[in-house]
């Protein structure tokens, strides 16, 4: 049926230097019977959440260097928003981008809106270590 057996998502971290990187990372899906009687969907494995919340960024709003305050893993709703990590990458990130946050040291990442929408976001914090052995959020 070709269906996806992983998913993809960015990753913002901290190398023993202290920069700050991107790094793509997939989280492995598998047939589950999630919601019976309806037909089994591809489902990753779950992990711990300590909270979420949403957060609105608005038109123009631009942070400069900072690390996250905690691991979080972010998935834009609405609008663009744009990150450089200290190694000079650059990325955008659209409506159904989802990425996870991991530079709580070091030098960060800057953000910024890009365009003329606000950007709306779903913002999941996560335990401060990942599960051992995986990286997945």
């Amino acid at each position: 049926m070709g269906l996806t057996k992983h998913m993809r998502y960015t990753r913002i971290h901290t190398d023993a230097m202290g920069e700050t990187h991107y790094e793509e990372d997939d989280i492995a899906l598998a047939p589950v019977d999630f919601a019976p009687p309806t037909p089994p969907l591809h489902l990753s494995a779950f992990h711990t959440a300590t909270q979420y919340g949403f957060c609105r960024f608005p038109v123009g709003w631009a942070g400069s260097w900072h690390h996250t305050p905690q691991r979080q893993l972010f998935s834009i709703l609405a609008g663009t928003l744009e990150a450089q990590t200290s190694d000079g990458e650059v990325r955008r990130f659209a409506a159904g981008s989802c990425f996870l946050l991991e530079d709580t040291t070091g030098k960060g990442h800057l953000t910024r809106v890009v365009g003329t929408t606000e950007v709306l976001s779903l913002v999941v914090q996560l335990p401060a270590e990942a599960p051992p052995g995986c990286r997945e959020a």
